[in-house]
């Protein structure tokens, strides 16, 4: 069986988790199934995760993503290995982008194939980032998750037709918990920036309807509004649903903007629950 997920989990930078175990704990007791640790660059990201592991009871723990190029398959082996008193944790990998990877940066399908081959994790306690059909096919062949970041429910619906239902399907969602229309917009550029140049998204997203134009300008509010769930807890909760709906199994929610995003993640709680 896939390792256990929830519904909803919480996605945040690696980096921020360090010294967080009570509130890894906290985000555990408000019902989140899943801690996505994001951004993760190298196999250093796992002693963050042992102690956020030491410091809960049930909830899961991802990395999301490990970079396969630049961390060896036999560091998260070991690092697995290190971790083996638990059921709790999911080997996030993916292939990253050419501008993080540098020239190096070569047929990454066949790279992820070959790391997969050199991993000795077990199938149930991996994910795979993915986005486009030819890698959600291999998350569904050889990972128990498929983990595609910055999608919408209409993509999440076309992502499960094609996998099947033989793999969890959980996509990212970025949140913005502001109801004015301007500066939640201005919160969505915001974070949407870095992945504008990133063109492993913006295929995606030409792939799923969107134009040059709506790339253009720091993203038009079309693709903002699409890609950004904003608003008041309902509506956001609304959004987060329509994934579930559309064949997710587990939303991971990365709340964006400014402000306390641990006070965040306990009303969207309370909305979700």
């Amino acid at each position: 069986m896939a390792v256990e997920l929830g519904r909803y989990g919480v996605w945040a930078l690696a980096a921020g988790w360090d010294g967080r175990g009570e509130d890894a704990a906290e985000l555990e007791e408000l019902g989140y199934g899943a801690l996505w640790l994001g951004a993760s660059p190298d196999g250093s990201v796992i002693g963050t995760v042992g102690a956020l592991l030491e410091a809960t009871q049930k909830i899961t723990v991802a990395t999301g993503i490990l970079n396969v190029w630049t961390t060896p398959a036999g560091e998260v082996n070991d690092g697995y290995r290190a971790l083996a008193w638990t059921d709790r944790f999911l080997v996030g990998i993916g292939a990253s982008h050419r501008s993080v990877v540098g020239e190096v940066y070569h047929s990454p399908y066949q790279k992820l194939v070959h790391y997969l081959d050199e991993l000795d994790v077990p199938r149930d306690r991996l994910a795979l980032a993915a986005l486009g059909p030819r890698v959600l096919r291999l998350a569904a062949a050889r990972t128990s998750v498929a983990h595609p970041y910055l999608v919408t429910p209409d993509y999440t619906a076309k992502a499960r037709e094609l996998v099947g239902a033989g793999v969890v399907l959980a996509p990212e969602q970025h949140v913005v918990l502001e109801e004015d229309p301007a500066r939640a917009r201005e919160l969505g550029r915001q974070a949407l920036e870095f992945y504008l140049g990133l063109p492993n998204y913006t295929r995606n997203w030409l792939r799923h309807g969107f134009t040059e134009d709506d790339l253009a300008g720091g993203g038009s509010d079309r693709l903002v509004d699409a890609l950004v769930a904003w608003g008041s807890l309902d509506r956001v909760a609304k959004r987060l649903r329509e994934h579930h709906e559309a064949g997710a199994d587990h939303v991971a929610v990365q709340v964006a903007g400014t402000g306390d995003t641990q006070a965040a993640y306990r009303e969207l709680a309370s909305a979700l629950a």
